[in-house]
């Protein structure tokens, strides 16, 4: 049927405006942006009572508060590899044997099965890249390249921050006899990189002068990482895994004594200020506008075991707020930490939410916003959140979280109440007594329930006047329990049991 004139210009200018009008929101996919912090607690950062008032101003991350989401209530799991695992696959670390940080040596290691959020984004097209601390294992099958990334830069992928101490503590132990310092810094660790495809490449040793500036190189990675992309017009993910927070704390040469509390202090301020090098190069890239940017950190802070890294005896320690433990342990102070997203025009600025929301809801929360599916072949643990996100939601998709430690499910949380299904044990006396990583667990006959709005130190156990509290919490375990029947764990994480015991 022939259209006539008036026919043919209404339907070219609807045509024109359809086609200049959908995809402002379609694209164009947005760009995700996720930079993690390691072990800073929950009282660390200006916006939830730290900052200023803590010796160590955070203007960018306070600004990032003003122009996006504050999450209240963020759980992750107790340590540095846990939460990656949980983050990189939306399932609880236990279900890929990564439920204890990783310690070369051991054989834990992300599986070659796993589904990461580098798959995921690597799948919808995007450019995807990752610089700084992978700690999921340095087995060819873990490797960040194995797993969606395109590119990686950073630390050995089986080590943490405090690597770069290694060959001072030798030397200082004599510990390798008479062996040169060249021959055991040339042995490592090193800095490594590694392209998709490619080989895992040494770049330079990773002494502690590099640590001192290491947060500055992966800042700058990533600022040409987003320019490069940005003019290509090609959607990306960057995962910047950074140092901020991490003992020995040690800072780059134009933040050293900028806080006034010392070292953890200056690198506080240090990260900060990286922070703001990658809003700026959003913006100066012109994608500030469609891109998701997270800031988020692992776990709780280190304790008094890390206290003597610093120099001039301050402590490098951060703080768990009104919360009761630090990195390693089972508590509120170890899994409940910051979170900030600013996503413009979808989030809301200067909000905030008391959504219970796990470090492992971003996978399946990204993937809705791809319109992606994830694998069904397997439990997922993360909800989507995209709701909360918006402000749609304020309860938000969750209120049920376990925590495990290596073999042991230590601890559950429903809604604002916190149920121990082991009692603690921490090693040593006075000053000494250390918990966090280096606690002990014994089994209870009962589990101790603890209410965190009205005891945030979880100081007065209530199991006997809230027992009703404890039903809800026992469902989640059964339910995740059912789940091991068609997709059981691999062998548990493991450094101190060994001979099958």
């Amino acid at each position: 049927m022939k259209m006539d004139l008036k026919s043919k210009l209404l339907h070219a200018v609807l045509g024109a405006f359809f086609a200049a009008a959908s995809p402002v929101f379609a694209q164009e996919t947005p760009n995700v942006v996720f930079i993690l912090a390691d072990n800073v607690g929950f009282g660390d950062m200006g916006p939830y009572g730290g900052g200023e008032l803590r010796g160590m101003p955070t203007p960018i991350t306070d600004q990032l508060a003003r122009e996006g989401l504050t999450l209240t209530q963020f759980l992750v799991e107790p340590s540095c590899t846990p939460s990656r695992a949980a983050l990189m696959t939306g399932q609880y670390s236990i279900r890929n044997g990564l439920s204890l940080f990783i310690i070369p040596g051991t054989p834990n290691t992300l599986p070659k099965t796993a589904f990461t959020m580098g798959q995921l984004f690597k799948d919808a097209g995007y450019s995807t890249a990752i610089y700084g601390k992978w700690h999921l294992g340095i087995d060819a099958q873990s490797l960040p390249s194995a797993h969606g990334f395109d590119t990686f830069y950073g630390i050995p992928p089986n080590t943490s921050w405090d690597s770069a101490a290694t060959v001072p503590g030798v030397m200082l132990s004599h510990s390798a006899g008479d062996v040169p310092e060249k021959d055991l810094i040339d042995k490592g660790p090193w800095i490594m990189e590694q392209k998709a495809g490619g080989e895992l490449k040494k770049v330079k040793p990773f002494t502690l002068e590099e640590r001192a500036k290491i947060d500055v190189d992966l800042t700058q990675k990533s600022v040409a990482f987003i320019k490069e992309q940005a003019a290509a017009k090609k959607p990306f993910f960057l995962y910047l895994p950074f140092s901020m927070g991490h003992s020995p704390n040690l800072p780059s040469k134009d933040f050293a004594g900028k806080s006034r509390i010392g070292e953890y202090g200056d690198k506080i301020m240090e990260g900060d200020h990286h922070v703001g090098q990658v809003f700026d190069a959003l913006k100066e890239a012109g994608v500030d506008d469609n891109t998701i940017v997270v800031f988020a950190s692992d776990n709780g802070p280190t304790g008094l075991e890390f206290s003597n890294w610093s120099a001039l005896g301050a402590p490098d320690m951060g703080s768990s707020g009104p919360f009761r433990g630090r990195l390693g342990a089972g508590t509120e102070g170890s899994i409940r930490t910051f979170a900030f997203i600013r996503w413009p025009g979808h989030v809301k600025p200067n909000t905030d939410s008391y959504a219970m929301f796990s470090i492992m809801d971003f996978l399946p929360t990204f993937a809705a916003i791809l319109g992606k599916e994830l694998p069904k072949d397997r439990p997922i643990d993360g909800v989507d959140q995209t709701k909360v996100l918006t402000g749609e939601s304020e309860a938000g998709a969750r209120e049920t979280l376990l925590s495990f430690i290596g073999a042991d499910l230590v601890a559950a949380r429903w809604k604002q109440w916190r149920i121990y299904f082991k009692d603690e044990v921490r090693t040593g006396s006075g000053h000494l007594q250390l918990g966090g990583a280096d606690t002990g667990f014994i089994d209870r006959a009962y589990p101790s329930v603890y209410n965190i709005e009205m005891d945030p130190h979880e100081d007065v156990n209530v199991g006997g006047n809230f027992i009703w509290a404890m039903e809800p919490a026992l469902k989640a375990v059964m339910e995740y329990e059912a789940t091991l029947k068609d997709h059981p764990n691999p062998k548990p994480a493991n450094v101190t049991n060994f001979g099958g015991n």
